[in-house]
């Protein structure tokens, strides 16, 4: 019989990574379904189904199920899940694998609930979950067992979770706060800005591929370009337009000022020792948002404290996921699940 794949998963709002025990990382795919309206039968999951965004006639919804780091189909959410994680682990009649899951943070308790339920439904045979950040500073590489302050800074696509961590414990958060940039609300930030300024309507993917090619948070010393097309407000016709990295770091600036200023929130409700550990080892950034051009580099200079991306950091929170089911002895005690056992 197979060796049983324990996985530890990151259900992400704009993608779902799977590390698989012994193995690394197995999956990296969008977190978007596509489904007949009608049937509500499933077409598409993953990188197929993200293509289709935008594209669909009317009776066919591609979607990201979850929005602002909160569930907005919760059905499809798990059946996405479920997918991936068959996709992974394979049909198993026994001895089915432990899965360890981390969801965005306001994610609510009845949601979190149903996930884990639907995870029995692939043959796990127990699952549980770990707060994000706790996941995202294991998978960084932190050593957030010791009597010492790191503060983790993880990125997603609909929400940022900003956390200071000592002795395994989450200090000070951004949880209650109603302000939850993130890299969504980075390209609707250059969605609005195309509009107002050019009279062209681009899609999320545009805005998206414009972000990742010639974004940056700071200006560039060097200027890119890269050609659109969209659609003219004025004329309803197609139009193709070449827009500059400047004017893309002009479009994020708000959101991007809200990022700064959440950080700064935490760090003024973190008690005093714990905020000299900070600025003597610096801001660990996480998330896909962390891959932004000039984003650590922006953050020092507001913050006055080094920051810097974790190697791999879309990868981290699934990486801690996976590395405590690696090593239960030394971070099982972190788990959120206060039920635990090994």
């Amino acid at each position: 019989m197979a060796t049983v794949l324990d996985i530890g998963v990151d259900l992400g709002t704009a993608s779902v990574v799977i590390y698989g025990k012994g193995k690394d990382v197995v999956l990296n795919e969008p977190a978007v379904i596509a489904f007949d309206r009608d049937t509500r039968n499933v077409l598409a999951v993953g990188e197929e189904a993200r293509r289709m965004m935008g594209r669909t006639p009317s009776n066919i919804s591609a979607i990201r199920p979850l929005q602002n780091g909160m569930i907005s189909d919760l059905d499809m959410a798990c059946t996405m899940l479920r997918y991936f994680v068959g996709k992974v682990v394979g049909k198993r009649l026994i001895g089915g694998p432990r899965i360890l899951i981390s969801v965005p943070t306001r994610v609510n308790t009845m949601e979190r609930h149903r996930i884990t339920t639907s995870l029995f439904e692939t043959g796990a045979r127990r699952t549980l979950m770990m707060d994000r950040p706790i996941a995202a500073a294991i998978g960084a590489g932190l050593p957030i067992g010791e009597a010492y302050g790191d503060m983790i800074v993880d990125i997603g696509g609909g929400t940022t979770d900003i956390a200071v961590i000592s002795q395994g414990q989450i200090i000070a958060s951004n949880r209650e706060s109603v302000n939850q940039t993130g890299g969504d609300s980075f390209d609707d930030a250059i969605i609005r800005y195309i509009r107002r300024k050019h009279n062209l309507l681009i899609g999320e993917l545009t805005a998206e591929d414009l972000k990742i090619s010639i974004g940056s948070a700071l200006p560039r010393s060097e200027q890119y370009y890269m050609e659109i097309t969209g659609r003219n407000l004025i004329s309803g016709l197609p139009k193709i337009m070449r827009i500059t990295s400047d004017e893309i770091t002009e479009a994020m600036d708000e959101p991007l000022q809200n990022l700064l200023e959440s950080i700064q929130a935490v760090l003024e409700k973190t008690p005093a020792e714990l905020t000299a550990d900070i600025y003597e080892t610096g801001i660990t950034l996480t998330g896909g948002g962390a891959l932004l051009a000039g984003l650590s580099e922006a953050i020092s200079l507001a913050m006055k404290v080094d920051c810097h991306p974790a190697e791999y950091p879309q990868e981290c929170v699934a990486r801690g996921c996976g590395l405590t089911l690696e090593n239960w002895s030394e971070y099982g005690r972190f788990l959120s699940d206060r039920r635990k056992r090994g």
